[in-house]
């Protein structure tokens, strides 16, 4: 039987394009080589290509997705899609591979646009009494009324960029007079930002995945930031503690996993997720959905995986075998 070919997708456009590279070589790492041929393929704008150790940088043929090494050209019988941000968490690339035919390791495409616009997926969750911090969207040239804010959210209160899950843009605003000084730092992101509620509580957060039809709940993980906030340097640079399992009860563990669940199969996510949530009076608040996880060696999912005695070269076969299936 001849092995499985395996495009491993990274970089991207956003701020954690570094990230997701690192994610991409371990994923590389944990892929059983005797199943499958893993390509690491880097994208940055227009610039698609094979990027391997050793060897020269090759194209790859947007025209149906392949490469060509040795004269031989190689297609792809899956996409894993390890790009944090833009087009791999938008639904960009997923539009791009269904046209294509292409399987791949995440949500479909509205999905991924829908959990990638974070004040979208709240009005989409809304319905569902799911307990989520109250949020107003601001657009680039909207005129805001600082005291109406401070008003309706109440101080201190949260400014960052809408569409993405990364830690760069955000800030706590503990004055009216830092509202603009914030919004500033989160349009640098995005022309989308979302001001939203500071709620106190206990950070925490919950892998869950769906694959081959059988539903897997992670243990959850406390997030204890040595800064003010969870942020970059808190999420990549060891400035925060991570306990998994959460120091929290049986009846909220099971909570948290449950909800976890159920915001996941109400979006239709597909491969595995990470639901964030605050914990504040034995109640999780949701805050957002990831839906390309990291996958560095300090990322929560393989914590959490490793919690609960499995090991990412399994769980990664699982993800590969449960995306070829899905192939059109």
């Amino acid at each position: 039987m001849s092995k499985k070919n395996i495009a491993i997708l990274c970089g991207g456009d956003s701020s954690e394009s570094i990230i997701s590279v690192k994610s991409a070589y371990n994923v590389a790492g944990w892929v059983d080589k005797e199943k499958y041929n893993p390509y690491k393929i880097f994208m940055k704008g227009a610039d698609w290509h094979l990027q391997e150790d050793g060897k020269l940088e090759v194209a790859v043929d947007k025209n149906d997705f392949s490469i060509t090494l040795d004269g031989k050209k190689i297609k792809f019988d899956c996409a894993l899609i390890i790009i944090h941000g833009a087009p791999g968490e938008n639904g960009v690339l997923q539009s791009y591979f269904d046209i294509l035919g292409v399987p791949y390791s995440t949500c479909n495409a509205f999905v991924s646009a829908l959990t990638f616009n974070k004040f979208a997926c709240k009005a989409f969750l809304s319905d569902q009494k799911i307990n989520m911090a109250k949020a107003v969207l601001v657009r680039r040239d909207d005129k805001m009324n600082p005291d109406e804010l401070v008003n309706y959210l109440g101080l201190p209160m949260f400014a960052k960029p809408n569409n993405g899950g990364s830690s760069f843009g955000v800030t706590k605003i503990k004055s009216a007079q830092d509202l603009q000084c914030a919004m500033d730092e989160a349009f640098k992101e995005d022309d989308e930002i979302i001001i939203e509620e500071f709620i106190a509580g206990t950070e925490v957060t919950c892998g869950v995945m769906i694959l081959n039809g059988q539903e897997v709940v992670l243990p959850v993980t406390e997030v204890v930031s040595k800064n003010e906030i969870f942020d970059f340097g808190a999420k990549y640079a060891g400035q925060s503690e991570e306990i998994t399992p959460a120091r929290i009860s049986p009846e909220l563990t099971t909570l948290v996993q449950s909800t976890t669940l159920e915001i996941y199969k109400r979006l239709g996510c597909n491969g595995i997720a990470r639901a964030d949530y605050i914990l504040s009076s034995n109640t999780p608040y949701f805050l957002e959905i990831n839906t390309v996880p990291g996958m560095t060696g300090t990322s929560f999912i393989p914590q959490q995986v490793a919690a609960a005695g499995g090991a990412m070269p399994q769980v990664l076969t699982a993800v590969i075998e449960d995306t070829c299936a899905r192939k059109r």
